[in-house]
């Protein structure tokens, strides 16, 4: 009996353990209130990067599968809304050169007074770790959502697919998909 007494604290510890980080991170969404999303319904890809292609990988299929469940379908022509997931662990540079590099998109949101992403703000002020994941309207290029989370990537590659399949499902949880 003790020895299942000592091997179910062990069990629990672990879970504890493993979960914590998905317990840890805090996930910031903001979009413009005038945008009309209830009209939107198909998306595309504009540009991902993380510092680890694998994670890059695990973040567009997360995004996929998230996206479809709220009754969005892929495009390659004329999308609705632009995707843009930028995640640097290593280089907080990186951020400048991703958004640098989406020429005729502003990453500064045109709402809103709270955030990383307001125009007092540089990009190099991004936090080193912090996903950024946007939306852009696909015909003007305006950037529409914004989610943000500090530490998405686990540090362990085996626990990148839950802990980002868990921090994009709450960002796209907040999604104003029935407004207006």
């Amino acid at each position: 009996m003790k020895y299942f007494s000592k091997l179910l604290g062990s069990a629990v510890f672990s879970a504890l353990l493993i979960g914590a980080p998905l317990l840890a991170q805090d996930v910031n969404v903001d979009y413009d209130h005038t945008a009309d999303f209830k009209r939107m319904t198909t998306y595309s890809w504009q540009k991902i990067h993380a510092t680890d292609p694998q994670v890059e990988e695990r973040i567009s299929a997360a995004v996929n599968r998230n996206l479809v469940n709220l009754g969005f379908n892929t495009v390659d022509k004329n999308p609705d809304l632009l995707i843009t997931v930028v995640d640097v662990t290593k280089n907080p540079r990186e951020y400048g050169s991703f958004y640098a590099s989406l020429k005729g998109f502003n990453w500064r949101r045109g709402w809103g007074s709270k955030g990383f992403s307001d125009t007092a703000r540089t990009v190099q002020q991004i936090p080193l770790g912090t996903l950024v994941f946007d939306l852009y309207d696909g015909k003007t290029h305006q950037l529409l959502w914004r989610a943000t989370v500090d530490e998405a990537v686990a540090k362990s590659s085996d626990k990148n697919s839950l802990v980002l399949d868990k921090v994009i499902g709450e960002m796209l949880d907040q999604f104003p998909k029935n407004e207006k």
